[in-house]
């Protein structure tokens, strides 16, 4: 968050000007802050051959992945089509990796004719690649440790009951699959959750992909994930990047120099890269005092646009773009949509009016993302600030745009 004297800025640009311009609800991202996450991310490890796969799941707008792409970045995927959005941003298919889950063989079949990279978490699949492919299309599998980290049970993936990864139990089966279908595992994949504060934790995912890796003698790469925390508030606790990577650098020498040579070590963050950026910028549309004396913002906006705070109870930090001197008071955000649709209860911000622009903080990934059409309302438009410029990366819906897929029948 910038802010200078009175305005609120994003990339320089006062907000209440970008939302003068494009309208609201409108998100807002800030190119320099992608740039400066990766490449914070990229210092923090060294001595090693270290590579960034961005989670494309957080943002797949084209323009975001073509940034990514031109600093160097590779792409992981969870979809068939962010592996085609993936190709068409530019990034070389063997920087893309794939890791679905839940799929049918087909999807990863179409995958592998792509010629991505290909993470498998499931036994039957593998077994059934491995009858079609043999040795001539190499693969990662992802493990499940049981290592349980993360921030809310909904964004935990590594729990025992977890539809995620191959058991680290089942080894023996991975191995005899493997060995029957003479399979090329050229990589070892796990990611234990999201919003993870602890290093400690990287530490032992590590440790644990470290031994599975004892198994196969043709590595290329080890592929962590990620889950890192981003701060969502003042001294908020975040997962300290600069001490997971010399710890995770030297950890990581040690185990090449035992393997017999040298491997890559890829992670893949999504929210670490893109969420700081982001901003959704709204306007007041109303503000109400309730029986209970509590003050509300109404705004044009809701869960249909930024669904986290419904449904993992995530903090956004709320600002007044408009107004940020003076008086405060306590209010609680709301949206536009006919159910319960809180942004955040007992918010201190500076005073509220109708017509003024309303900035929740930290939207950058899984905001636009995960929007919809609930209540048949428009999904809002997309905006980069690049190089001090702000510029329009996706329109506004209009209301043909909610009737563009129907079809009409005689009835």
């Amino acid at each position: 968050m910038e802010s200078n004297g009175n305005q609120f800025l994003i990339g320089g640009i006062p907000a209440v000007q970008i939302a003068e311009e494009f309208g609201t609800p409108v998100y807002v991202y800030n190119a320099d802050k992608i740039e400066s996450q990766y490449k914070r991310l990229v210092s923090a490890f060294s001595g090693i051959t270290f590579k960034v796969k961005y989670a494309c799941k957080a943002n797949t707008n084209i323009n975001i992945l073509r940034l990514l792409n031109k600093l160097g970045c590779g792409l992981d995927t969870v979809s068939i089509n962010e592996v085609k959005l993936g190709l068409l941003a530019g990034f070389p298919k063997q920087e893309i990796v794939f890791t679905p889950n839940s799929v049918a063989i087909s999807e990863v079949i179409e995958a592998a004719e792509l010629g991505v990279r290909l993470n498998i978490d499931n036994l039957n699949i593998l077994e059934q690649f491995g009858k079609k492919y043999g040795r001539s299309i190499p693969v990662c599998i992802r493990i499940n440790p049981h290592i349980v980290a993360g921030g809310n049970k909904k964004i935990q993936t590594a729990h025992l009951d977890s539809k995620f990864g191959i058991s680290i139990h089942q080894m023996d089966k991975v191995v005899k699959i493997v060995t029957e279908n003479n399979i090329h595992i050229e990589s070892v994949h796990l990611h234990s959750g999201s919003d993870i504060k602890d290093v400690e934790s990287f530490i032992q995912g590590l440790d644990a992909l470290f031994e599975v890796s004892k198994h196969f003698k043709d590595l290329r790469y080890i592929d962590f994930g990620s889950g890192f925390k981003v701060p969502y508030k003042k001294g908020d606790i975040e997962t300290n990047i600069e001490e997971l990577g010399a710890r995770l650098s030297e950890k990581f020498q040690a185990f090449c120099k035992n393997y017999g040579r040298e491997l890559e070590l890829w992670c893949e963050p999504g929210k670490f890269l893109v969420s700081e950026s982001g901003f959704l910028l709204a306007t007041a549309s109303v503000i109400k005092e309730t029986a209970a004396e509590t003050t509300i913002v109404g705004v044009n906006s809701g869960l249909n646009h930024l669904i986290r705070p419904m449904m993992y109870d995530a903090y956004h930090e709320i600002v007044n773009a408009s107004n940020t001197t003076g008086a405060t008071h306590a209010y609680s955000v709301v949206g536009n949509i006919c159910e319960t649709d809180t942004f955040g209860v007992n918010r201190t911000m500076h005073e509220v009016h109708e017509g003024d622009i309303i900035a929740f903080l930290n939207a950058g990934a899984y905001g636009f993302s995960m929007s919809s059409n609930y209540n048949s309302r428009f999904r809002p438009a997309e905006v980069l600030v690049y190089k001090g410029k702000a510029q329009l990366i996706r329109k506004r819906e209009v209301f043909e745009d909610l009737l563009a897929k129907q079809v009409e029948v005689e009835l």
